[in-house]
């Protein structure tokens, strides 16, 4: 006969009072609870359970302004952009004036091609917020996609007067100077840049781009490589180091970092444009080609591209 355990008096009092307790939450106590267990997830790093948790607390309240942007910022870190539009656009239906959702999903919306959608988010928040370096910052991002360089170099000289000593802008300013090809003004900006964060992971990303410029491969190796080091999980490090890797005539290992590169963003086309320039140096014409020339259509400017379609053509 198998013995009953019993429970001793006060533990069913804590237990009843417990189960009262929680009986009572408020709706409002309840998905705060959920909101306070997503971030403890995201802190973790499971951002499964954060997206549950955050999701948990959305059932309860569906214009749940903070369960919203933070599983919003989830979905964006995930690549899953449309998801993370969806949830920044519910916080500005309920307020179209939300300085941090709206900078959020013109962030999104640029690295989702979608860059006239984030022009005009950019724009709304100078209407609305013209004294935040972040506005002027945001139309300097999507301006320099959209290859519109002067206006960038503007819009950020108008973040770095509203704050000054922030690295993040100032490496950006360095990237539109790299593209106009003064190396030297990019070089000064990265410099000032590093005395201010020297963990910034995009100044070495930046210095390893203008290194193989230079046809400086050790240099722009060294480079790409501290700023994985700093930060692993930026798919644009790796693309660059594949291609660096490439003109090293380390095929294989240059492959597996475009590869990886595109695993994490999809719609990368140097990655593409960086994958036919692989074909070419194995003498596969008919990869070469497909990959090449699609990048081509898409963007005609883009260096390297013009160059490798016409020695592709020739093997």
């Amino acid at each position: 006969m198998l013995k009953k355990k019993l429970i001793p008096h006060n533990w069913i009092i804590i237990l009843i009072w417990n189960i009262l307790l929680i009986s009572c939450d408020s709706p409002d106590t309840k998905k705060e609870r959920y909101l306070l267990k997503g971030n403890e997830k995201l802190k973790e790093n499971d951002t499964k359970s954060a997206i549950d948790f955050y999701g948990e607390a959305l059932k309860i309240d569906p214009d749940f302004r903070d369960a919203l942007f933070n599983r919003g910022l989830v979905m964006y870190q995930l690549n899953r952009l449309e998801n993370a539009i969806s949830d920044f656009s519910s916080i500005l239906r309920t307020n179209p004036v939300d300085t941090l959702a709206l900078f959020q999903r013109g962030v999104t919306y640029m690295d989702n091609g979608e860059f006239y959608k984030a022009l005009e988010d950019s724009k709304t928040l100078i209407r609305n917020n013209p004294e935040s370096w972040r506005s002027h910052f945001l139309e300097g991002l999507v301006l320099e996609q959209i290859k519109n360089y002067q206006e960038s170099l503007t819009s950020f000289e108008k973040a770095l007067e509203l704050f000054p000593d922030n690295p993040e802008v100032l490496v950006n300013q360095a990237t539109i100077f790299y593209y106009l090809k003064d190396f030297e003004k990019a070089e000064v900006g990265l410099k000032k840049a590093e005395k201010l964060d020297p963990t910034e992971a995009n100044i070495f990303n930046l210095r390893s781009m203008i290194a193989f410029d230079r046809g400086e491969l050790d240099i722009a190796l060294t480079m790409i490589n501290k700023a994985i080091a700093l930060n692993s999980n930026q798919a644009y490090f790796y693309n660059n180091r594949g291609l660096y890797l490439i003109f090293e005539n380390e095929l294989e290992k240059g492959l597996e970092d475009i590869n990886y590169s595109l695993k994490q963003n999809p719609k990368n086309l140097f990655a593409f444009r960086n994958k036919g320039i692989y074909h070419y140096f194995k003498n596969e014409k008919e990869l070469a080609l497909r990959y090449l020339t699609e990048v081509f259509e898409k963007d005609p400017d883009m260096e390297l591209v013009k160059d490798y379609l016409e020695k592709t053509n020739n093997l």
